[in-house]
């Protein structure tokens, strides 16, 4: 399959390219950053962000990943990452996503998942994209509201990151609402 390229009123949504990985090991690898989500080391090592990417063009042609680069168009910076990981036998979807801490309480996050999470249930005409976020990141939870996801429930110490137990809140969307 092959990645779309989406855009909204101030974005453009793109696949992650190789030379993209110095800004992703920057943004990403910022404590702020990688402290909220699941899956990002830190420090960021050398080479990560590369293999990552290269990864993920694998996984975007077997239809399963679909990590989308967030442009602004106004200078082209990259600017974040929002992506879907897709279970095809169960037509569903998680959404993730991370915005570069200088970039962050601008809306971003917001209208490129929005765009997304229509690309989910329009172009890959999936059932449900869940998410989740810890609760000690409220910001997270804002957007997936603003999202119209619904909460599912939280899991109390679900995960262990940097030696202390989080707890996620998950949410869902699914294409009937």
């Amino acid at each position: 399959m092959e990645m779309p390229r989406l855009e909204t009123e101030r974005l453009i949504l793109r696949r992650i390219e190789r030379a993209d990985a110095p800004v992703v090991q920057r943004l990403a690898g910022d404590a702020g950053v990688a402290e909220m989500t699941l899956n990002i080391p830190h420090p960021y090592p050398d080479g990560a962000a590369e293999a990552w990417i290269m990864a993920s063009h694998a996984r975007i042609a077997e239809g399963t990943d679909f990590p989308f680069g967030v442009e602004r168009k106004a200078d082209g910076a990259l600017i974040g990452c929002i992506g879907l990981t897709c279970k095809p036998a169960h037509v569903k979807a998680e959404l993730g996503y991370w915005i570069g801490r200088p970039y962050w309480g601008r809306g971003y996050a917001t209208e490129g998942a929005r765009r997304v999470l229509r690309f989910g249930f329009e172009g890959l005409q999936l059932n449900r994209i869940y998410a989740a976020y810890f609760t000690k990141n409220p910001a997270s939870g804002r957007v997936q509201e603003k999202l119209g996801m619904k909460c599912e429930g939280t899991r109390r110490q679900d995960v262990l990151k940097w030696g202390e137990f989080l707890d996620l809140t998950m949410t869902s969307l699914l294409r009937s609402e």
